[in-house]
């Protein structure tokens, strides 16, 4: 089962405020519509890659979200990813008989501005909410490219390069990683801007961060539990130039470059990876 990040989920409790935090800095959203759940909606910035990136809030503020409610309650930004697969219910098989538990498929569907209707099947991994350490999966019922919309232009960012899981234990979250999906042992190290030891997975999209003392990783900890805290997307030197950057550090054979949180309305570990 190939690790293919679909999308990656930013929360909080305004879309508006979500969609403006990326704009300031270049990166606009595109308004895509309420969830068949009649509670939530979204907006989403495609990349080149097929990959986007999602930001989702609830219609009305303070109705409790059935996804991801104390991510949108708390402003947590990061909270969940998304692998896509060609096949819901043989994905739910594949990762049962490994060992995960697991939920669904599901259908799900929003209809965009347009009136088109999207419909999608959703099996959740694991236990917590869905995508909090693994992924949940996706498959299209709809062609995939109208969910996913055009790429936007201007960004310089390719698509989503990697996920990075906040957790109060490294060696746990590695463990259900590596029985989900086969990987090798994780390379260590520590970040200095996530002020965490991280383990990272060179042949996958994924790390994991477990905060090294207090601070705010292990305050996001205790109010939304193990679940992304940060994202990587892919971009070279010059588009790394236009966005206002805080701290670069090693991540692998690259440089994670993370954006300056004030620029981006508070949101934290927003970062573009240079190779």
């Amino acid at each position: 089962m190939d690790l293919a990040i679909d999308h990656v989920t930013v929360a909080g409790r305004s879309l508006d405020d979500l969609e403006a935090a990326f704009a300031g800095v270049g990166i606009e959203p595109t308004y895509g519509g309420a969830h068949s759940n009649g509670v939530t909606h979204m907006s989403t910035v495609s990349f080149l890659d097929g990959t986007y990136l999602e930001c989702i809030s609830t219609l009305e503020p303070e109705t409790e979200s059935p996804w991801w409610d104390a991510a949108i309650r708390t402003d947590a930004g990061p909270c969940a990813w998304a692998i896509r697969v060609p096949d819901a219910a043989a994905a739910a098989e594949t990762f049962a008989d490994r060992g995960v538990a697991v939920e669904g498929p599901t259908r799900f569907a929003r209809e965009r501005p347009d009136g088109v209707r999207l419909e999608w099947d959703l099996v959740y991994l694991g236990d917590g909410e869905p995508g909090s350490v693994l992924p949940f999966c996706i498959a299209d019922r709809t062609p995939r490219e109208r969910r996913v919309g055009d790429p936007v232009s201007g960004t310089g960012l390719r698509g989503v390069d990697a996920v990075v899981l906040g957790v109060a234990d490294v060696d746990a979250a590695v463990g259900r990683l590596r029985t989900a999906f086969d990987l090798p042992a994780p390379t260590r190290t520590t970040s200095a801007f996530l002020g965490a030891t991280v383990a990272r997975f060179p042949e996958a999209p994924v790390a994991v961060a477990a905060p090294d003392g207090s601070g705010w990783l292990a305050d996001r900890l205790d109010a939304v539990g193990d679940a992304p805290c940060g994202y990587l997307f892919d971009a070279g030197s010059e588009a790394v130039d236009r966005y206002p950057v805080a701290e670069t550090e090693r991540w692998g054979d690259g440089e994670a470059a993370w954006l300056a949180p004030e620029a981006v309305d508070g949101l934290r570990a927003i970062g573009l990876l240079r190779g």
